[in-house]
Order: C-alpha cells, then sequence, then structure tokens
C-alpha cells in the first residue's frame, strides 16, 4: 500500500473538505489521546497517520493497552491527563460505564466501526488444520468432562482430545484478562459450546487453564505473531487483520469447517465473529478541537466502506445500512446509556 500516493487522493476527498472548518483559535489541546484494543490498534493507527498528514493538526498520539485497560483509563475522569478516545474490539459492559459516570465522564459516544473474526492461527510451515469449536474449547479451558466428571484439563497433545487431530503438543499464544479479544473469546469460543456440555450443567464456563498450555503473549498482537515464526509449532488467538497483514507466515485454521476469511466472518458463519468500536469523550470536545474532525475522517466511507483503506489491512465492512447510523450516531453525538447495553 502506498501511502504517500493513498495521502494525496485522500486530500481531494470529502473527508479533507470536512477538516477545512477546524477552529484555530487557542486552546487547551490540540492533539488527540486514544488508548484501547490493540485489535483496533492498525485501523485507528492508519487514521491517525492520515489525520496528522492532511489536516493541520498534529498526528494523534496512540497507545496500545488493550479493550478494558484503555476502558479503564478512559473512565478515570475528565481534563487533562485523560484519554480522548478508547478503541475496544467489544462492546463496553454496563459496569465501565457506570464507573465512568461515577468519575463525572458522563457524556460518551459509541462508534461501531466493523467487524472482525478472532483467528486460531499457525506458521504456514504447517499443514492446515480443521477444528470445531468444541475441539477447540477442550484445548483451552481449565477444567473439562472425562468419564462425565469435570476434571484439571488432562490434554498435551491435539490427539489426546481427538485420535483425528495431529499427534502435536498443544501450546498456544494468547491475549491477556484486560483484552477484548480475550473476552470475546471467552464468549464466543468458550460460553458457546460449554453451555452444550452436560458436564457444566447448561452453564457456561470460561475458564481458561493456567498450566502452561496457554500462554499469556501480551497486548500486543504482533508480538504474538513473532513467536509463531520462531515456535512453528504453536498456535495464537488474535484478530484477523493480523492475519491478513502476514499471509506468509501464517494461516489460518477452520472452525466447524468455515475459514477465517472476510466473507464468512461477515455474513456470521465464521463462529468467532465480533463487532469493533471505538468510545468519544465528549466533554473533551471544546477543549480537544480536532476531536470530531478526526472521528468523522474515521467513519468515513474512503475509510469504513467497502473498498475504504481500511479494508486493505483487514477491517471487515459492516453493511452499508449500519455504516450510515453510524454516521448519524456521530453527527448527534449520541450519547450512551448504562440501559442500551
Amino acid at each position: 500500500m502506498n501511502r504517500i500516493l493513498k495521502s494525496r487522493t485522500f486530500k481531494t476527498t470529502v473527508i479533507a473538505a470536512a477538516v477545512m472548518g477546524a477552529a484555530t483559535a487557542a486552546h487547551a489541546r490540540d492533539q488527540i489521546r486514544i488508548v484501547g484494543s490493540s485489535t483496533v490498534y492498525p485501523f485507528a493507527s492508519y487514521v491517525t497517520e492520515e489525520f496528522g498528514a492532511v489536516t493541520e493538526y498534529p498526528t494523534p498520539v496512540i497507545e496500545s493497552t488493550g479493550s478494558g485497560g484503555g476502558i479503564r483509563l478512559f473512565c478515570n475522569g475528565v481534563g487533562e491527563g485523560t484519554p480522548d478516545i478508547s478503541n475496544a474490539s467489544r462492546r463496553i459492559k454496563a459496569s465501565e460505564l457506570e464507573r465512568c459516570v461515577e468519575n463525572d465522564v458522563t457524556d460518551v459516544t459509541e462508534v461501531k466501526i466493523g467487524s472482525d473474526g478472532i483467528v486460531f492461527a499457525q506458521s504456514s510451515t504447517n499443514e492446515a488444520m480443521d477444528i470445531t469449536l468444541e475441539q477447540l474449547f477442550l484445548a483451552v479451558a481449565a477444567q473439562v468432562p472425562v468419564g462425565g466428571e469435570l476434571v484439571d484439563n488432562p490434554y498435551t497433545n491435539w490427539s489426546d482430545i481427538d485420535a483425528s487431530l495431529p499427534d502435536r503438543e498443544i501450546s498456544i499464544y494468547g491475549p491477556p484478562s484486560t483484552s477484548g479479544t480475550r473476552d470475546a473469546f471467552e464468549e464466543l469460543a468458550m460460553e458457546v459450546p460449554s453451555e452444550e456440555m452436560e458436564a457444566y450443567g447448561g452453564e457456561a464456563y470460561t475458564e481458561i487453564r493456567a498450566d502452561g498450555v496457554y500462554i499469556d503473549a501480551g497486548e500486543n498482537d504482533n508480538l504474538i505473531v513473532q513467536r509463531l515464526t520462531e515456535d512453528t509449532k504453536a498456535f495464537g488467538i488474535f484478530g484477523y487483520s493480523f492475519l491478513v497483514e502476514n499471509p506468509d507466515a501464517l494461516i489460518g485454521t477452520a472452525i466447524d469447517g468455515v475459514e477465517p476469511e472476510a466473507e464468512a466472518i461477515s455474513a456470521g458463519e465464521y463462529p468467532i465473529a465480533r463487532s469493533l468500536f471505538f468510545y468519544v469523550k465528549n466533554q473533551h470536545t471544546d477543549d480537544v478541537p480536532p476531536l470530531y474532525d478526526y472521528v468523522d475522517m474515521f467513519v468515513s466511507e474512503t475509510m469504513i466502506g467497502e473498498g475504504g483503506y481500511l479494508m486493505d489491512i483487514g477491517l471487515i465492512p459492516l453493511p452499508e445500512a449500519e455504516r450510515e447510523q453510524t454516521r448519524q450516531k456521530v453527527a448527534d453525538r449520541a450519547q450512551l446509556q448504562v440501559s442500551d447495553l
């Protein structure tokens, strides 16, 4: 992707026209501060670079802290030293928004930007593998049913779970508990199959094993990618965009016979798919003049639409009607309520 060419092209779009009206008077701060999801980070980073290139404002400062960590920082309060935006690879929880309100962060707009799949990937030096959602659950759960009873997970090789799987050690690099990817994985890849297993009594089970098979690889998904190129027998859990960005180094795993591909994720056929968001602190709008210029750029068709720049790096666009709803919420500065969650 030629970013210089795209920056020049971008200046001719309606988005560049939108930022021409930015205020020029002295304000408290003209550099936007962004925290949050490592999955949303590549998309937000692209927008921040474009924003710095085509507007009079400095490139926003962005930090990958994980969804939970970002929301915690975002909700710490209003004013200098607190973030303006928090990216999230899951929706904010009611309890988190309640904490925001307790800390006087009372006017927040929720912005949905697209869809993403959570991939289970490995080094491309291996043969592709096809597993079921239940087999994946049995590989990562702390306790699993054996002989009708729940026991500490005894599985060390994939073939222990099912003889049709390779006789290969189970080793998985994944996100930490502060990550939205981890939250979504637990919900989609653990709650769903465990609720259908009699041993769990119809209850969802999401405790991940802590015996060294699942390795907490931190908030930076690029580090997981790097580790898979070194530890070629291991698997990694991360967002679809990182698979798109590393096509020569990694291959995805089909889940329940469905490959982690954009069309399958967008259609809801891929079992481990989720929505991506960011949250805007509207109380900072006056003191951080470029805030909504950046937001408008992010939600433009040029960025998140079909054929938009962010598709090139793995974002899966929302349906057209949903994209319009997103832009309307941004235009209205729609205030998210706890009752909405």
